[in-house]
């Protein structure tokens, strides 16, 4: 097992916390016991993953009262309906504000679970037990929690960090190919955003990656940890240099909004919308078409889509109007000033952004 800390700048000492990395770390009653002080837990999963991984974890609870929470599998779990189901669970269980909330899944959980612990009795401990490989290099770290709105992804929601965050990589075996591809977008995007040492690494190892061997994985899961936790450390709130994470996202969301939450996972849509956000780096004459061609290159290696669904360009735009990154009513877009380095931009022309979502469908 490997570990790191995510150390808030705002409060590095009392919220603080690990990210455990490692294989058969499930089952490992050492890594709950610290944060089980009242003697009480809820495992939120979800149908696909409970049958799979609560048989462990109720072992590794063993002499803990516990209460366990199946909702559906799929992204149109993140909804009011299930996060009632949630609270009307943990009332019914008569679970209290120092009741320990596992999030046992993937990115769904731990977003949904991560946002009934912030607002169950105004905020509950938790921590994320990330199943997927998406949610273990990017969703279960830094404290992002939401539900979506038919009007936009991850529009109601709260910060609320995890006290840990357990990534058991032997979990990735049973991931589907297409959810294992979905979260190599994740591990992708943080390359290109921030490591250019890491965009050479994964072009040279993408195939091991694909081929689930245990020693490319964790590493892969390692650096993005590395990467992102540096960011969440200097920028919990997102209010500056963590938007540069969303790079692809804000093309990303409208695609998923705009085709039905689940039809494009969320791993697909954002490495359309990176190639989309390539695109409008070379439009503002930032990269050029080799780095573009790289971008593409790279994805194309994954299995991931280059190109977005057939949404008309004004449709997409329509989408992206009330984005989270938007600053006084205006777009905000986070684009590559080279591989390896991002940045936020805002004044970017309707012009510009339409020839860059056509030019990805190219």
């Amino acid at each position: 097992m490997e570990s790191l800390r995510v150390a808030l700048l705002s409060d590095p000492g009392s919220r603080s916390y690990p990210i455990h990395i490692g294989t058969d770390l499930i089952g490992r009653p050492e890594l709950y016991r610290p944060y089980l002080g009242g003697g009480s837990a809820a495992i939120v999963t979800n149908d696909v993953v409970g049958p799979l991984y609560l048989p462990s974890i109720r072992k590794a609870l063993e002499g803990i009262r516990s209460t366990e929470i199946v909702i559906p599998d799929g992204e149109q779990s993140k909804s009011w309906q299930t996060l009632e189901k949630i609270f009307d669970a943990l009332l019914a269980a008569r679970c209290g504000r120092d009741t320990l909330l596992l999030a046992l899944g993937g990115g769904v959980v731990g977003d949904l679970a991560g946002f009934a612990a912030a607002v169950y009795q105004r905020g509950i401990p938790f921590v994320q037990v990330p199943t997927t490989l998406l949610a273990q290099v990017d969703s279960s770290v830094g404290g992002k929690t939401a539900i979506n709105h038919a009007r936009g992804k991850n529009m109601i929601g709260a910060f609320h960090q995890p006290l840990a965050v357990i990534s058991d990589v032997s979990s990735l075996d049973t991931l589907p190919e297409r959810e294992l591809r979905c979260g190599l977008a994740e591990v992708i995007k943080h390359a290109f955003a921030l490591d250019l040492p890491f965009v050479e690494w994964l072009e040279a190892n993408i195939e091991k990656l694909l081929q689930r061997e245990r020693g490319a994985l964790t590493y892969a899961v390692k650096r993005c940890c590395e990467l992102k936790a540096a960011i969440v450390a200097a920028d919990e709130r997102e209010a500056g240099v963590r938007a540069l994470l969303n790079f692809g996202h804000t093309f990303g969301h409208a695609i998923e909004a705009g085709t039905g939450y689940g039809t494009w996972l969320h791993g697909e849509a954002i490495s359309a919308g990176m190639v989309m956000a390539a695109e409008l780096s070379l439009a503002l004459n930032l990269i050029g078409k080799p780095e573009v061609a790289r971008v593409r290159s790279l994805f194309r290696k994954a299995g991931l889509p280059i190109a977005g669904p057939a949404l008309a360009p004004e449709r997409v735009m329509e989408l992206m109007a009330g984005d989270k990154k938007a600053a006084k009513g205006k777009l905000r877009f986070v684009v590559l000033e080279a591989l390896g380095r991002a940045a936020l931009r805002g004044g970017v022309e309707e012009d510009q952004i339409r020839r860059a979502i056509v030019a990805a469908a190219q």
